[in-house]
């Protein structure tokens, strides 16, 4: 019993630890976000601000146009996660369910693709948009982040993890795939949609180099890149830096706090089945 409670104290500490590990850069970015410049030279650092205030927050609003930067990054994730979640799940569900000559040599090529980096087709995708005439818009921002492997793969894992006789007691009444896909497949996916919708939109909340590449006016800027305006050049007020930061972070949080109850069983559905 002794060695028990011990394995389960030294459990318990690690975890512990790991948390305030995690947690505190977070703390420590609030706390910052609540000081005046000074404040945030003080040696040792200070966890609690002797004077807290929000005027930081004010000035990055005054200041910078952060509704403006917040507006496009609301935009362009929301539109980016909900496309990527219909076409992936459509993809998702013809590798899954529909049979057709060279189905999986054709699966494993298109996800051998997740092995090429990002940044190398970045030069050819900005090119061909220069050619449409979409830099600097929306549609330059969206269209070449809606098509995701990793959003194909999780869905198809989710499908197949569904029986099959669900499905052909569909098609014995007549039901056809569209019907199939959307009532009988879909609500059943729920946690792995959720799932995608989190990983998505925390991906395009936070896409700091496509933007860069693509935008060319602060109109179309979105968060990030409107969050690396307020670093100086010679000296960085890190006050305004967090407030800014703390601004870009409640979008995601909502977000996550609004799926978390699908996060983990999506998570765990996902991998079930091959």
């Amino acid at each position: 019993m002794t060695s028990k409670r011990t394995v389960q104290f030294l459990k318990y500490t690690i975890v512990i630890i790991g948390c305030l590990v995690m947690v505190l850069p977070f703390v420590w970015m609030i706390s910052t976000s609540l000081k005046d410049r000074g404040a945030t030279m003080v040696m040792p650092p200070e966890f609690i601000p002797h004077n807290p205030s929000l005027d930081n927050y004010k000035q990055v609003i005054e200041k910078f146009p952060m509704l403006t930067f917040m507006k496009n990054s609301i935009i362009v994730s929301m539109i980016t996660t909900i496309g990527t979640i219909v076409i992936s799940s459509m993809a998702a569900y013809a590798f899954a369910r529909m049979e057709f000559k060279g189905r999986n040599t054709l699966f494993l090529i298109y996800l051998s693709t997740m092995m090429i980096p990002s940044q190398v087709i970045m030069i050819p995708q900005f090119i061909l948009l220069k050619n449409l005439g979409w830099i600097d818009t929306y549609q330059g921002l969206i269209l070449p982040n809606l098509f995701g492997v990793f959003g194909v793969f999780l869905m198809r894992q989710a499908f197949l993890a569904i029986p099959k006789e669900l499905e052909e007691a569909a098609f014995m009444d007549g039901a056809n795939h569209w019907t199939v896909f959307f009532k009988v497949d879909l609500p059943l996916v729920k946690p792995t949609i959720a799932t995608l919708f989190i990983f998505t939109f925390m991906q395009s909340w936070n896409n700091y180099l496509w933007p860069l590449i693509v935008t060319s006016s602060r109109e179309m800027a979105t968060l990030p890149l409107g969050l690396s305006l307020l670093q100086g050049r010679w000296s960085t007020n890190w006050n305004l830096v967090m407030a800014g930061v703390v601004i870009s972070v409640i979008p995601i949080l909502a977000v996550y706090l609004f799926a978390q109850k699908y996060f983990i069983q999506g998570m765990t559905m996902s991998g079930m089945k091959e």
